[in-house]
Order: C-alpha cells, then structure tokens, then sequence
C-alpha cells in the first residue's frame, strides 16, 4: 500500500487519477482506519489531504459558513458561532462517536463514507447545503443529496475529491433540528433519523420547510410531500400528523436485527414530528 500526503489539490487530484487500484482518501481517518483493521477494504493508495491549504478552514461568506474536508466534529462544536447558526447541523455533528472520536471524524468522511444511517447527511440536506469537489477538471459544486448513491458507493469520479461543505445563508426566523434513534445512547449507529428546517414568518406561520429522512432507504430521503404539509401552518397537530404520514410512505427500510421494516416507517414519522417542532420552536424563538 502507498501513502501520499499531497500539499496542493491538483497534486492530490494527479495522484489520485494516476492511481490504477484503489484510491482512499484520508481526512479524519475514523472510518478508512476502522474498516482496513477490520479487513473490509485494503487500498492501493491513501491520500491524506490534511496539509492542502484550506483544508482545516472554517470560512465565512455570503451569509453562510464554508466547512473545510479535514474540520473534526470537535473544531466544529466548540465555535458558538456555527452552534447557533445551524444547532441542527451541530447536534448531528456531536453525535458521531465518542469525544476521542470527535478530535478526527469530519463531515465530508461521515458523506463520502456513504452510510444510509450517517448522522450530518440528513441534517446537512435539510439545510440545502452543497459540497465543493475538486477534481482533474477543476472544482465543480453539488447538493449533498448527490454524492451518495448507495451503500459505500458515492457519486465523485476518479481523481475527485470534496474539498468542503457549504452551509448556505438562513432567512430571517428560520432554523433546523436533528434527532435519531439508536439501541444505545452514545456511540451507536442510527435505527432511524430525522432532519428538519423551517422557515416562518413575522406570525410564526411556517413559509418554508425541508423534511429529510436517514437510514429508512439506501440513501438519505429528502421528504418533500411531508415538507409542503407543513407550509401555511403552525405546525399544528393536523399538520404534523399529515406530515409523519408522508414520511412513514417514503421509507423503504430493511428488515434486519436492528429494526424491522414496519418499526422503522413508524419511527421515521415520530422523529420528523419532533425535529419539525423543534425546529419550529428555535426559529420562532427569533420573532421579537
């Protein structure tokens, strides 16, 4: 196996285009590092991107904040800023794995790894947030919901890497939320979760919603008959049991030791009831 520790991106998109076999590329190392020990997959090549200028970068522009491929959940947590800005997209973040896990893990790992169960997909498409891709071509950018297109399986072509993640610009009296539901409370994967945004007017009646699904399908599901029910509304109980509805009808879930389909669809709806509120409640805490 060879190892390459690139310090520009077109050196790192040359090497990883060059490479013939299995190119990983390394950023936190909390899954790559797992599944080689474990013998799941043995690579070619690693590439450890964390010198790359920019790489470790939280930036803000156009309202929104750009998070950088090699951005631990730990960096990301500690900055009140991006806490208060997208408590959502936070909470999802602070979910993954233990506090040593959290100096490494990073959110682009936790997209590229592709996981059906993965904690910030959801929330991160809730927010319509978009990746920025480096690649032979140069940089391109798409929506999150994209990159996976399966289990393990991403969407980024040979020589492409995501260099980071955009959290666009929030209107006025919007916010979002994330909630899960696993076996154990702490490190443990998703049965089923849950990511909502809403955005709401000067009356708190909501003008804007987005309702997304994680580990009910091979990917995650952005729900958008279940995101309409909501508009118009202040998330009443009619409302929002028309909205857990939907989401039960959009699960394709499997039955396996953790979870059986039927179980599964009907969480799916409890969890996107309850960030909806929450995310209602936190958006409407900004109308003075």
């Amino acid at each position: 196996m060879k190892y390459s520790k690139p310090r520009t991106e077109k050196e790192a998109t040359d090497i990883l285009l060059a490479e013939k076999g299995m190119a990983k590329i390394l950023a936190g190392g909390t899954d790559i590092l797992v599944q080689m020990k474990a013998g799941h997959i043995e690579p070619d090549l690693i590439v450890d991107i964390k010198n790359i200028p920019g790489i470790k970068d939280v930036i803000s522009r156009d309202g929104g904040y750009e998070i950088g491929a090699a951005v631990s959940g730990y960096d990301f947590n500690i900055n009140p800023e991006l806490k208060s800005f997208a408590p959502g997209i936070a909470e999802a973040f602070d979910l993954i794995g233990s506090t040593q896990i959290q100096g490494r893990c990073t959110m682009v790992g936790n997209l590229c790894n592709a996981s059906p169960a993965a904690d910030t997909v959801p929330a991160l498409l809730a927010s319509n947030c978009t990746a920025k891709i480096v690649g032979p071509k140069g940089i391109r950018e798409c929506g999150i919901e994209k990159i996976p297109i399966g289990p393990g399986k991403t969407s980024l072509d040979k020589g492409e890497f995501v260099k980071s993640i955009f959290i666009p610009s929030r209107p006025d009296f919007s916010s979002d939320a994330y909630m899960r539901l696993t076996p154990r409370s702490e490190m443990d994967i998703a049965i089923v979760s849950a990511a909502a945004f809403v955005t709401l007017d000067s009356h708190g009646v909501c003008t804007n919603a987005t309702i997304s699904l994680g580990a009910v399908a091979p990917t995650v599901v952005r729900v958008k008959e279940a995101a309409l029910l909501l508009i118009g509304t202040k998330l009443n109980d009619s409302a929002l049991s028309r909205m857990a509805n939907e989401c039960k009808k959009a699960c394709k879930p499997i039955n396996d030791k953790r979870g059986t389909i039927e179980f599964r669809s009907h969480v799916a709806g409890v969890l996107a009831k309850r960030t909806a509120l929450l995310a209602y409640e936190r958006a409407g805490e900004k109308i003075e």
